[in-house]
């Protein structure tokens, strides 16, 4: 095991290192820089600009530039300066991870929360009128873009029922107090994009499971157990369950890392201050120091998001090996 996490941690060296220098390039070669914008602003002179680029590096060759860039990344470990933002590129990653980990995280436990008991109950219950009604729920879900299921959510409960918050990710009176009030404030801030992104990520894990407990009902070890005299409940709990639920515990890997990375359209319309907005809001103010950073970030994720589900099958399956 321990032999298999470092090889394939020292496989994603020089994944990691392709990706950055294909991304660096193609952030050089798109049109303008950070410093773009500023020329629509009649107080900034040309020639302070032009100043001010060849002062930061930015009329150097790719090359030189990417290795001035890769070098301080390995031997200091710094990312860079956001132009836009005016601060260090490392900690303006690490201040909006924080928000992003707790939304993902939050929206985790809610969408395994809703998947599971649906995906049991469909798959116990095939055919019949509660799978046909949690059917029709999957196929509204399936049909039903992310934007779309967002922004109804936020008119509706955010801004005619008031029920929830529709920016930021705390009050600033809770701030302030700090203490309880401030975790029961995150905690409202994180619900309705939490339950959005769950209502629509669990729809692979609620069918996955549906299909795996129809597979394990009718196989040889459950008819088997119903033939010695077992209880129905205990073929479903300790046989048919237990089986089932083996490539679901594998998932939340790589569940995990899709929402790590894939919160931006809910962050843009919640205002949420995560990864996923710092990434939009970095292409749009072509910051490409930021975004190189959080590109190697989410390349670098989903593969610790692969090892991450493959060690997880091992502890749920010990047979299972990975390599």
């Amino acid at each position: 095991m321990h032999k298999t996490i470092i090889r394939r941690l020292l496989i994603l060296i020089p994944q990691l290192f392709f990706i950055s220098v294909f991304m660096f390039v193609l952030a050089y070669n798109m049109p303008g820089d950070a410093l773009t914008g500023l020329t629509e602003n009649p107080r900034v002179d040309r020639r302070t600009l032009e100043e001010m680029r060849e002062r930061l590096g930015l009329n150097d060759p790719w090359p030189q530039q990417y290795v001035r860039w890769i070098s301080n990344i390995v031997l200091r470990g710094d990312f860079g300066h956001s132009v836009t933002q005016q601060r260090p590129v490392l900690g303006l990653i690490g201040e909006r991870a924080i928000n992003t980990f707790w939304l993902a995280l939050f929206a985790t436990i809610l969408t395994y929360a809703l998947a599971l008991p649906l995906g049991i109950i469909a798959g116990r219950y095939n055919d019949r009128l509660v799978d046909r009604v949690i059917g029709v729920y999957t196929y509204l879900s399936m049909a039903t873009p992310t934007i779309v299921l967002a922004l109804v959510a936020l008119l509706i409960f955010g801004f005619r029922l008031q029920w929830f918050p529709v920016r930021g990710t705390v009050t600033m009176e809770a701030f302030e107090a700090g203490g309880f009030t401030y975790l029961i404030s995150r905690i409202h801030h994180m619900i309705l994009p939490a339950v959005v992104m769950a209502l629509l990520n669990g729809i692979g894990i609620l069918q996955y499971l549906r299909g795996e407990i129809i597979n394990h009902k009718t196989s040889d070890y459950a008819t088997t157990a119903r033939s010695k005299g077992v209880p129905e409940r205990i073929v479903y709990s300790r046989h048919v369950f237990r089986n089932a639920l083996v490539p679901i515990a594998s998932n939340i890997g790589f569940l995990i890392v899709t929402l790590l990375s894939g919160t931006i359209f809910i962050e843009m319309i919640f205002s949420f201050p995560g990864m996923g907005r710092l990434f939009i809001d970095s292409i749009v103010g072509r910051d490409y120091t930021t975004v190189n950073a959080l590109i190697m970030l989410f390349a670098a994720l989903s593969a610790i998001g692969s090892l991450l589900s493959d060690i997880i099958l091992t502890i749920v399956d010990p047979r299972i090996r990975i390599k």
